[in-house]
This record gives C-alpha cells, structure tokens and sequence, in this order.
C-alpha cells in the first residue's frame, strides 16, 4: 500500500505542558478559562471529576465539600471507574455521575480549587474545559471516548502532589502532504496560553479499513518470527560481553554500588547509530527515524531505587508498533530488570545493548518496513 492509496485521517494530538506546583491551582484554572474568552471561543463547558483515595481511611474531601457546597450532592457517585477495581466516591459531572453533563459555576470550581490541597486533599482532580472547535470525542485507545480540551490535574503521589496541564486535539490530515495542517487561530491562542510544551504524543486514527487491517497482520508476522528466534538474533549479534544470568547479576552485585552517571555512556555507544537520546534519569528514550518514516525507539528504565534495567526495542508507523524485548545477555534471555551495578557494568550491559540494536537495525527494521510500508512524512509518535 503506497502513501497516496491512504484516505484521509483524523489525527489526535495530546500536548502536555510544564505545570508547576508554585502556581495556586485557582490561579492555573483561572488563566485557562480566562485564555478561552480572549481567543474568542467564548465559555468552554466544563467536565470535572474530584474523588477521594479508593482505600478507607483517609480523610474524605467529598465530605468536606458538600459540607460548605450541599448543592454539588446530586454530583456525588461511588463507581469503579475500571472492572475489578475499588469503587472510588467522586464528585462528578461525567459519564457515571447521576447528574452527568450538568454544570456548575465556575467560580464553584475556581473557590474548590483555591483550597486544594489543604483544605480539599482530593486524591485526584480532574478539570476539562472544551469548545466545538478542539474536535468531537475521540477514541484513541484509553477506555471509551476522550473529548478534546484542556485538562488540569491535581492529584496524590508518593512524594507530593502531582500537577499536570494537558490539551487534546485534531485535525484531519492528508497522508501524501509533508506537513500537518495547523490548529485553528483561536485554539492556537490557547494552547499558547498554556505555557511550555513539554511533549506532544500524535495518534494518527486512520480507522479499520482492510489495507490497515492487512498492514497490522504482516506486520505482527515479522514481530512473531523474531521473538521465536531470538535466541539466534543474539548469537548473530555476537554480544562482546557475558554477562552473568539475572539472578545470578542479583546475587552477586554488591548494594550501593555507584554506577555513575549513564547518559553519557549512552550517548557515546548509540549517537554514531544515528539515536538521540532524551531522559535524564530513570528512563531514557533513544531514538530515529527510517528513510520511510518510522520511528525506532530504544526505551530504557534504569530505576531509582531499584538500580536495575529494564529494556525494549520498538518500531512505530502509521498503524502498528512492533516491540521485541532488549536482553541485555545471552545467559539473561528471560528480560525484565537486571541489576546494573557499577561503572564497569553499567559500561558492558551498554555495549551489550548497542550491539544487539545494530543487529536488529540491520534485520528487523528492514523486515518491519517492508511489511507495513512507508509511513506519512508528518507522522512523529512523540516529540
């Protein structure tokens, strides 16, 4: 299938902004709401979800809240939001509220948000403000529907709480153009408003037809093929290292053990295979781009705590991702975390790594593109 038999396709943008925890979260929802009526797109309708922890025992700011706002209690729903999963007391006007799609003032929402998280610890907060003109809900492979707009969040973690500012976008896109088409001027303004983008993650819907369906399976034959003969691919690879297996790696690492820093290591054995590399600590994302416009990603987790590997080698086009796991040694071919330990270690497992890719770079990719095709040139998974 060439570029050009391709139908047009709705593709969904989600940017993610640096949200900071220094900005009050009333005053990140008032810049938000205010952005909409200076670009001229008028009130935005507003989908909010405030829930408490799904475990017992905390305290409950659904309670505190229908004690100063007793309105908001035909919003108050306790529903598992996934199958097998606790039920979770919100304050909603989504899907599962008994007064779903119903608004609220804003300076309801805007009085809630100023006292977060002292006053309302909510284990999560969700806020959504939408417009027509982001685009109709999207199924883009999260549970149900995603209406595009803008989305705060403001919820619990381990080490504090967790901001976040998003926006969910579309736009229809030719296949055979170079470039995407633009937002509109209005939605441009917002997203501007907004602040720094921090990612953007493109999702491409180019829907069931037969050749997208034909596309997928050959390319899942090539993915199956090689998972069966991994064992060979690593042996081909000649691997300059034996390393010892997982738990053995485990067992004999002594604890603490400084590796140092590894982004450079990184960078020196995979910049002259023609990768970037971006993360700083705990993950790293290496990655290309093909002649025919796929994308191959190196995802690398190298923990915090852990002080273990975990690594996968991916393939992403129009359509499909093709993922093969990374061993970092033949005595090691199970996967999952392997334990680094220091410099010298860390220094062999890279090398180990870095050849194996050139393998697949050799091999793989080549069988992957020529199963699926090439990919629109505007088509970038992330950037």
């Amino acid at each position: 299938m060439s570029i050009g038999d391709i139908p047009k396709m709705l593709v969904a943008f989600l940017t993610t902004f640096h949200a900071s925890r220094k900005e009050p979260l009333a005053t990140l929802l008032e810049r938000v709401h205010a952005s909409f009526k200076a670009s001229g797109l008028g009130e935005p309708v507003i989908q909010f979800s405030l829930s408490d922890a799904p475990l017992p025992g905390y305290t409950s700011s659904v309670d505190r809240v229908l004690k100063r706002y007793p309105e908001l209690q035909r919003f108050v729903s306790t529903a598992s939001i996934f199958p097998n999963t606790p039920a979770i007391r919100q304050i909603s006007n989504g899907p599962v509220s008994p007064a779903a799609g119903e608004a609220v003032p804003f300076s309801t929402l805007l009085a809630i948000g100023a006292g977060v998280p002292r006053s309302f610890p909510f284990h999560n907060l969700s806020i959504r403000f939408r417009v027509p003109e982001f685009g109709n809900a999207l199924a883009v492979g999260l549970a149900g529907e995603t209406a595009p707009g803008v989305i705060v969040g403001d919820s619990w973690w381990v080490n504090g709480r967790v901001r976040s500012l998003s926006a969910l976008t579309s736009v229809e896109a030719d296949p055979g153009s170079k470039n995407l088409p633009s937002p509109s001027g209005p939605v441009a303004a917002v997203l501007a408003a907004c602040g720094k983008v921090k990612s953007t993650v493109q999702v491409p819907l180019p829907g069931r037809t037969v050749a997208a369906t034909d596309t997928a399976g050959a390319v899942s034959s090539v993915v199956r093929d090689y998972r069966t003969r991994m064992a060979e691919i690593v042996d081909r690879a000649a691997l300059p290292h034996d390393l010892p297996p997982t738990l053995e790696a485990l067992a004999t690492t002594p604890l603490g053990q400084a590796t140092g820093p590894k982004k450079p290591v990184l960078v020196r054995a995979f910049k002259p295979m023609g990768y970037d590399c971006r993360g700083e600590s705990g993950t790293f994302t290496l990655r290309r781009r093909t002649p025919g416009n796929l994308t191959v990603e190196i995802n690398l987790d190298v923990g915090t705590w852990s002080r273990s590997i975990t690594s996968g080698f991916e393939v992403q086009g129009l359509g499909f991702t093709a993922r093969l796991p990374l061993p970092v040694s033949k005595r090691a071919m199970g996967g999952g975390q392997y334990q680094i330990g220091g410099a010298e270690r860390w220094q062999q497992i890279v090398d180990n790594l870095a050849a194996l890719v050139a393998e697949l770079d050799r091999s793989f990719v080549p069988a992957v593109e020529a199963a699926s095709g090439p990919s629109p040139e505007w088509y970038k998974p992330e950037s």
